[in-house]
């Protein structure tokens, strides 16, 4: 029980706290995302991460949180590859993300208890 709530909120936590940096619009972060390309829209890109988190944790929307929080991660890869701006291994935090989701629920691709289109 404790595992399962740490493995739920450590990544939610550490994606929420990247999103209000992200707010807080401290310089070193803010130069870092106007390099990217996407100073801009480092608001937008807190409030997500944060709503992200949220629903991460929240176990009736944790598949869409997933989903979500998945999508996002893949999208700052590939920007920061295609800019060679990437500085850390990419994987770390999205491994986490997917260890908390199949420890919680394996019948993912399961439509209600039935196999869907991949069985």
């Amino acid at each position: 029980m404790i595992i399962n709530l740490l493995a739920a909120w450590i990544p939610a936590l550490l994606i929420a706290l990247s999103g209000v940096m992200k707010l807080s619009r401290q310089p070193r972060i803010v130069d870092g995302m106007s390099k990217l390309g996407v100073g801009r829209y480092l608001v937008l890109l807190g409030v997500m991460e944060i709503a992200f988190a949220a629903l991460f944790v929240v176990p009736a929307t944790m598949k869409l949180g997933f989903i979500l929080a998945s999508c996002y991660f893949a999208g700052a890869i590939a920007t920061e590859l295609s800019h060679d701006a990437l500085k850390v291994n990419p994987s770390s935090d999205r491994a986490a993300l997917d260890w908390r989701f199949h420890s919680r629920s394996l019948d993912f691709f399961l439509m209600g208890g039935h196999p869907g289109f991949c069985s």
